[in-house]
């Protein structure tokens, strides 16, 4: 529905033009995986010669070393960037906040726990060329059988209220062509719903499967509590917005 202007730069390659995308990372207390998921996401990007990329990676206020592991990599790598949240304000907002500090014509996502797999983002840029937003759903998940329990749980009765259609809104893996920014409204919990946000928006919306690996470093900021019972309440918002959402319809100038 919403036409993509592409963010155009100069390759330093003869002169070749090249659309830029921007990985979009949150992080709290995720020291360990900065550097790996970096190398990771220049080995998925470099096969992809019409393209090139920046990082943004944000620190959620992380209490370790990840805003030291994120700076020093941004001053070896002109492609990543660091935006550093003041207080710890959870993954919605250090997604949103990267999203909107983004400035690629399609933006990926990604969680900083290293379960994600940049290996899907040619996939799902493939896809963006025919759709808004693609929304990954893992199909084999690597996780205790407490998160996948309350993951089920919560998706069913999300799709139960919502009718988005989402099959795993809790997925990190995920894509946006530029002109969705606009429309992610920055509320703790913003992002297990921006499939019906989206939807409401205008915007199509396909998904995927996408990997799903085993956690290597450092603990879950997830449980049953903060995921399964705090979404359920979130719905309640949510549903309303949707319903009262108002798509502006304005006369362009002849």
């Amino acid at each position: 529905m919403f036409a993509i202007i592409p963010r155009i730069i100069n390759s330093g390659n003869g002169g070749i033009m090249a659309t830029l995308i921007s990985v979009v990372v949150p992080f709290h207390n995720e020291e360990a995986n900065v550097e790996p998921l970096a190398a990771e996401i220049r080995e998925a990007l470099a096969v992809l010669t019409d393209f090139d990329y920046e990082c943004v990676f944000v620190n959620d206020a992380s209490s370790d070393g990840t805003a030291e592991r994120i700076d020093a990599l941004a001053g070896s790598d002109p492609r990543v960037r660091g935006v550093h949240l003041r207080v710890n304000q959870g993954q919605s907002a250090a997604l949103v906040a990267g999203m909107q500090r983004a400035r690629g014509a399609y933006i990926l996502t990604l969680d900083g726990d290293l379960q994600n797999d940049p290996a899907d983002f040619p996939r799902i840029l493939e896809m963006l060329e025919e759709y808004d937003c693609v929304f990954g759903y893992r199909s084999h998940r690597r996780d205790t059988w407490v998160r996948r329990w309350s993951s089920v749980a919560a998706n069913r009765i999300r799709m139960a209220l919502l009718w988005d259609g989402i099959r795993d809104a809790g997925c990190g893996t995920k894509g946006f062509r530029r002109a969705c920014v606009a429309y992610v409204p920055p509320f703790n919990g913003a992002h297990r719903f921006m499939g019906a946000l989206m939807r409401a928006a205008g915007f199509s919306v396909a998904q995927c499967p996408v990997n799903h690996r085993p956690r290597l470093h450092g603990t879950s900021n997830y449980g049953v509590n903060n995921r399964l019972w705090r979404s359920i309440y979130d719905l309640i918002g949510v549903r309303w917005l949707c319903r009262r959402y108002v798509r502006l319809n304005i006369k362009e100038e002849e």
